[in-house]
């Protein structure tokens, strides 16, 4: 009887104790589980793959297959048009992926070994965005690298590059939340990345990332006047080229990465505890 009783007690006392964790004792847990997910990316190169090599060929697949179609027959000209673009749907891809990787710690048990510490569960899932902002930050160095030594050109300075990376990010991050909300709710990876799949193409084809939006049918152009990626890759072209307006679809952008953080995020740290 002394047993049974002690027990849930223990448990008890440890919920308790989860919920008296303060900002600084979140912030450390953050730092810790952010340093173990880039030691696994150390351990695990091969995780990076998607990062590393997508930019690159998306890169040369749309400027050497579809470039001289799109912009007749003037690639120079298509380069200045889709890199810019590719920053959006770059991060866009990255976040979508997180929730496979979310799914698979369910799965594998990792959550079960969370769930035995005394820490802030919001942290196990701030953290995953902060490892993926470094993977992001990898792949939007990549992409841009790759895209000057083919011959893209940046016509402004390096404030404004660094402004369509951080406005990139800032709606890639926003996504995530999305992402890891599909990854507890699904029952296995490939649900995640069949769901992703459905939410990736529209997006990314109904926008202005590959083609100008004037060409489009009047149907598909409503939509894509309301699409986030549209209005990121005008923000990172009007960056990058120094030609166009920047104000308006920059805060396009901020409203929509504000609104679905605002939304998901509370969602997805509910669903989290619930699943702990």
């Amino acid at each position: 009887m002394t047993t049974a009783t002690l027990a849930p007690a223990r448990v008890e006392n440890t919920r308790v104790e989860d919920t008296r964790i303060g900002l600084a004792g979140n912030l450390r847990h953050i730092g810790a589980l952010t340093r173990r997910n880039l030691m696994r990316i150390k351990a695990d190169p091969e995780s990076m793959f998607d990062a590393v090599l997508m930019p690159v060929i998306f890169t040369v697949l749309f400027v050497y297959v579809f470039g001289g179609a799109m912009a007749n027959g003037d690639q120079d000209v298509y380069k200045q048009y889709l890199i810019p673009g590719l920053l959006g749907q770059t991060g866009l891809t990255l976040a979508m992926a997180v929730g496979t990787g979310l799914n698979t710690d369910f799965q594998t048990g990792v959550m079960d070994r969370f769930r035995t510490l005394p820490i802030g569960r919001a942290s196990v899932l701030l953290s995953k965005i902060m490892a993926e902002t470094f993977r992001a930050l990898v792949s939007f160095t990549i992409l841009i690298g790759f895209a000057m030594c083919i011959g893209f050109e940046v016509k402004t300075g390096p404030l404004e590059v660094a402004a369509s990376v951080g406005l990139s990010l800032v709606f890639g991050m926003s996504i995530v939340w999305i992402s890891m909300l599909l990854g507890m709710a699904m029952r296995s990876a490939q649900a995640v990345q069949g769901v992703a799949m459905l939410v990736l193409m529209p997006m990314q084809f109904g926008s202005s990332i590959f083609a100008r939006t004037d060409t489009m049918p009047g149907w598909l152009q409503s939509f894509t006047k309301i699409n986030p990626l549209s209005a990121s890759a005008d923000a990172s072209r009007a960056l990058l080229n120094g030609e166009g307006a920047v104000a308006h679809p920059v805060m396009i952008v901020l409203i929509w990465s504000a609104a679905v953080t605002a939304i998901f995020a509370p969602l997805a740290v509910a669903r989290f505890r619930k699943r702990t």
